[in-house]
């Protein structure tokens, strides 16, 4: 007879989603730098909306369609933490598994996303490629981080 696994604890998920929550404001502030310095032209999160809800930001005043954008990558992050922490104990549990994973959005959304959505193909420069991989490697570092790893996982036997 197969032995059940143990259920993951439901503090899990929400600290899961706290974590793409988190990773994403982390993103936003290297955003906030890299399109200071002109390395990004655009967030990616802003020609979303622009392009998903185009009536709401236009009728957005524009010194809150920025707070808009946050809210709704800090939305996108939670979502993404959350998926991470369904993946199983033993991907979750490896070092490499949050920057691949945070690579792994960003080619989700170059590839698949972006197009479903119609947004413009661009071709962004190598500095503002090389800035949007840094920031999902930092979101998927965050996001695969545990400060807690012991209250993340299911208790095994004899713990």
């Amino acid at each position: 007879m197969h032995e059940r696994p143990a259920a993951r604890p439901r503090r899990s998920l929400p600290r899961a989603c706290a974590r793409g929550a988190i990773g994403a404001m982390a993103m936003s502030g290297l955003r906030q730098f890299t399109t200071a310095v002109g390395l990004v032209k655009k967030v990616p999160p802003e020609a979303v909306l622009e392009r998903a809800a185009p009536r709401m930001t236009r009728r957005m005043p524009s010194k809150r369609l920025p707070a808009m954008v946050e809210l709704a990558h800090w939305g996108y992050g939670a979502v993404g933490g959350l998926v991470f922490g369904l993946l199983p104990s033993a991907v979750r549990g490896r070092s490499w598994a949050g920057p691949v994973y945070g690579i792994a959005i960003w080619a989700a959304f170059e590839t698949t996303i972006a197009p479903a959505l119609g947004l413009p193909r661009r071709s962004p420069s190598g500095a503002e490629r090389l800035a949007l991989l840094a920031d999902h490697l930092l979101y998927g570092t965050v996001v695969g981080s545990a400060p807690w790893p012991h209250q993340d996982e299911p208790a095994r036997a004899g713990d």
